[in-house]
C-alpha cells in the first residue's frame, strides 16, 4: 500500500513536472540574461550606458517574473526526487542477539 501512494504521487510530480517544462527553460534563460544584464550594469562607466544595461535588466525583471509558475515544476521536481529516495530505501532490521530482557529469551526458548 505504501509503494502504491508513492506511485500516485510521483505519477501526480511528474506531469506537474512535465507540464512546467516550458517556464523552467524560460525562467533559466531569462534568469542568466537578467544576471548579465546585472553585471554589465555594474561594469558601464558611462551613464547612457548604465541607462541602457537598466532598461535591459528591468525588462529581463519582468520576463523573470512572468515565469515564476515555474517554481511550482520545481516543487514537483524535488517531490519526484523524495519519492525516488523513499522508493529505493531499504528498511533493515537490526536485531540484538544477546538481550538480556527475560521476556525476549522466553519467547525465544517458548519457540525452540
Amino acid at each position: 500500500m505504501k509503494k502504491f501512494g508513492l506511485f500516485l504521487i510521483g505519477a501526480v510530480a511528474s506531469i506537474i513536472l512535465l507540464s512546467q517544462i516550458g517556464p523552467i527553460l524560460g525562467l533559466v534563460i531569462s534568469a542568466a540574461i537578467l544576471y548579465f544584464a546585472f553585471k554589465q550594469y555594474t561594469k558601464a562607466t558611462s551613464s547612457s550606458g548604465k541607462l541602457w544595461w537598466g532598461i535591459a535588466g528591468v525588462i529581463m525583471l519582468i520576463i523573470t517574473a512572468s515565469n515564476l509558475p515555474a517554481i511550482i515544476g520545481l516543487a514537483a521536481a524535488y517531490v519526484l526526487y523524495l519519492v525516488y529516495k523513499k522508493w529505493n530505501n531499504k528498511q533493515t532490521i537490526i536485531t540484538n542477539k544477546t538481550t538480556d530482557d527475560p521476556f525476549v529469551n522466553f519467547e525465544k526458548q517458548w519457540s525452540e
